[in-house]
């Protein structure tokens, strides 16, 4: 069996890539996002217990174990493994082999961040080791099961999909061909001017005749001018708009995904493929076009040198398939070192960007030197791939032009042969010249398209793992949010035997067995230590993740039927790190509304008490705060998220810490505010602060993910359990 490498596209992809390449030398081509899907990775990574559910989805049996270097050169048979590297990675470990004369062994690895390597035992020990003796490692065994699976397989990208995007500027790219066209046979002139030029103006001593020649000649060179400068404005407008819809759609897609989606992307992932969207456009707008100008060239011009000599055209032909063959070798080992120079890309993007937005934190704790220290590191990195990169095209150049000098010159060699034999003269003699230097220019060209292609295909691939997941939004299955009754039955949100992991079927439980219900037009508060739960559970309440097990309902409709547009469209929420759009006040708090309600708007403002705050401002409701919130503090940042969510006035009320960065005087006048606004309204409140859950319905203790009291303040201060002790330090307990 052979091994095929597969790169990991993003930096948290190590534990699918090495899945990818395990299954594939078993004989199954699964696609990385397959495993990427399946293996419950998140913003961390992946763990090795994820890798093993993935395994066992396609049917490979695993059996993880710490071992040392002897006990692992004993399994060499079980090759490849999946193994720990370097404490934070997974790489596979493809042969152990022993050298002839020293019997050391040798090391092959399989690193989807970097390519295949060997190592000898003290550098393997380095990196797998996670203590003095021990590493870890993850065989893996293909079951009848792995080999009766039957694969779904992925489109793949290909020239027609790629060119599919020119579509819509069927016009302008008429134009452009016919502009083509008419350059070509002006192009196709120019040999037969200049052997006339040479045999019957130079040798005939005919003026006349030279002076109507290099007129004849300006003009073509006149013509051909033009039509260059028609092209290029034609490129930029086709370019532009290429450009344009393909990132839309991006964009599109992007906000169409769930949000567990966004839990395994870094900034720097989604920044580094919009930037690659370039490729894309310079690919379709410049490269496929100048190369369909190219072919032409190349087509008239070889039956031009047909007619001159068919030797010449001959051994032309053959060293020139010669060297195009060299160049598509190399191309294909430069497929993947794209991959790594995305990766580190985007490592290099997310560094950066953690900087700029943490310099005050980086100040405060004298974390400059470090954080600079990892960024150098990123940059020897990106060093190291730029060199392989370079060494890599520099081998492919060379060898394209060594060949193409030798066949330049063999081919001037053989037409001055003909020339001393009389077989040719002196003027076809450079016209040959002319059109063999014009033949090296599509044949460059075709080098250069193929290379473009490579590099646009791998960013559209990139692009389009966007494209291939499945929407949150299904509406030809999910209904709208069912309306409001008070009166009805069943009314309000229920719980029943729910449960939620983060990482699959043997993780933690985040929630286990809740079960309770939060009545239609009523408080809910939800408190409980850090970590218990408690923000996991409004996002299950808000579809950001379904439930592992168990039922969630909503007025008797189960939460996976609904709509999650519908959803929050119902819903007012304010969560703990809430963001403040780059925009203007008033922008932020109406959000999705284009014609923005004043009266609404006024309300939610008297509702979050910032009407004193925004009045204080040059420019009033019109001005612009940063995104994240920069330039306002974390109580004012609070209080238009509030304002925001009342704004909406939605049937749900959800906050989770809401106006736990606001002073006790703008807190009490907030809570009162909001308690009319709440009526016939059903609230969940996520909350530390006695005085902010004390006057609800109902409180819901959470206990390491689990109920451990229901009731109201009264009631559950009387039990003196686990309500008692979250807040017996608080005012009115303190006595």
């Amino acid at each position: 069996m052979s091994f095929k490498f597969i790169p990991q596209h993003d930096k948290m992809d190590c534990g699918p890539s090495c899945l990818a390449m395990v299954s594939n030398y078993f004989g199954k081509n699964y696609s990385l996002q397959f495993f990427r899907e399946n293996s419950f990775i998140t913003r961390e990574g992946v763990s090795l217990l994820g890798i093993s559910e993935a395994a066992n989805k396609v049917g490979l049996k695993t059996i993880s174990t710490k071992l040392v270097i002897t006990e692992l050169v004993d399994k060499i048979d079980n090759l490849p493994c999946i193994i720990h590297w370097n404490k934070n990675h997974f790489v596979v470990l493809t042969k152990i082999k022993t050298k002839l004369i020293s019997k050391k062994k040798i090391f092959q690895i399989a690193d989807p961040s970097y390519g295949i390597m060997n190592l000898n035992e003290y550098d393997f020990k380095n990196s797998w080791l996670s203590d003095s003796n021990n590493g870890v490692a993850l065989f893996l065994f293909p079951t009848d099961e792995f080999y009766n699976k039957t694969i779904n397989l992925e489109s793949k990208i290909t020239l027609k999909y790629i060119l599919s995007f020119l579509k819509p500027f069927r016009k302008q790219l008429f134009i452009m061909f016919a502009l083509i066209f008419l350059g070509s046979l002006l192009n196709l002139i120019f040999p037969f001017l200049t052997q006339n030029l040479i045999d019957k103006g130079v040798n005939g001593k005919n003026l006349n005749l030279i002076s109507l020649i290099l007129l004849a000649q300006l003009a073509v060179f006149f013509g051909t001018l033009t039509i260059e400068i028609i092209r290029n404005w034609i490129m930029l407008y086709v370019g532009t708009k290429i450009s344009i819809t393909i990132i839309s759609e991006f964009l599109k897609k992007l906000l169409q995904l769930p949000i567990k989606f966004f839990d395994t992307k870094l900034n720097g992932d989604f920044n580094q493929r919009i930037q690659d969207n370039e490729r894309i456009e310079h690919f379709l707008t410049s490269q496929s076009l100048l190369t369909f100008f190219s072919i032409i060239t190349f087509t008239v011009f070889f039956g031009v040198l047909w007619y001159y000599n068919f030797t010449i055209l001959l051994t032309f032909f053959i060293l020139t398939m010669i060297s195009v063959s060299w160049s598509f070798f190399w191309l294909r080992r430069r497929n993947i070192l794209d991959y790594f120079k995305f990766q580190y890309r985007s490592e290099n993007q997310e560094n950066i960007y953690e900087i700029i937005n943490s310099v005050s934190e980086i100040k405060l704790n004298h974390f400059e030197d470090y954080k600079l220290k990892e960024w150098n590191s990123i940059q020897q990195k990106l060093f190291k791939i730029n060199i392989r990169v370079l060494k890599l095209d520099q081998i492919q150049l060379s060898g394209f032009e060594f060949i193409n000098q030798v066949k330049n010159i063999f081919v001037t060699f053989l037409a001055a042969t003909f020339v001393v034999k009389g077989k040719m003269t002196i003027g076809e003699l450079l016209s040959v010249s002319y059109i063999v230097g014009q033949m090296n220019s599509p044949v460059n060209q075709l080098v250069t398209f193929f290379r473009s292609f490579q590099d646009a295909k791998l960013s559209l691939e990139r692009l389009n793992e966007v494209q291939n997941h499945s929407t949150e939004e299904i509406t030809s299955n999910q209904v709208l949010l069912p309306f409001f009754n008070n009166n009805s039955q069943n009314t309000g949100i229920n719980f029943k035997n729910l449960s939620f992991q983060y990482e699959g079927p043997k993780s933690p439980y985040v929630l286990k067995d809740i079960n309770f219900t939060i009545p239609d037009g009523k408080i809910t508060a939800i408190v409980g230590a850090s970590g218990s739960g408690k923000t996991t559970l409004m996002k299950l309440l808000l579809k950001f993740y379904e439930p592992t097990e168990g039922e969630l309902f909503f007025n008797s409709e189960n939460i996976n039927n609904i709509s999650p547009k519908s959803l929050r469209k119902n819903c007012g929420v304010v969560m703990q790190d809430g963001f403040i759009f780059s925009d203007t006040i008033e922008r932020n708090i109406a959000t999705g509304d284009e014609n923005i309600d004043k009266e609404k708007l006024q309300n939610a403002i008297k509702i979050a008490n910032i009407e004193e705050f925004i009045n204080t401002l040059p420019l009033g409701y019109n001005t612009k705060i940063g995104a994240s919130g920069n330039g306002i503090s974390g109580g004012q940042k609070q209080r238009i998220l509030i304002a925001r969510a009342v704004y909406r006035n939605p049937h749900y009320i959800f906050f989770d810490e809401a106006t736990s960065a606001l002073d006790a005087e703008n807190e009490k006048i907030i809570h009162d505010n909001l308690q009319q606004f709440f009526k016939g309204k059903t609230v969940l409140i996520i909350a530390h602060r006695l005085s902010t859950v004390k006057n609800a319905d109902q409180i819901i203790v959470l206990k390491n993910g689990e109920i451990a009291e229901i009731g109201n303040h009264q009631q559950l201060v009387q039990n003196k359990a686990d309500y008692f002790n979250l807040v017996k330090n608080q005012l009115e307990l303190g006595n």
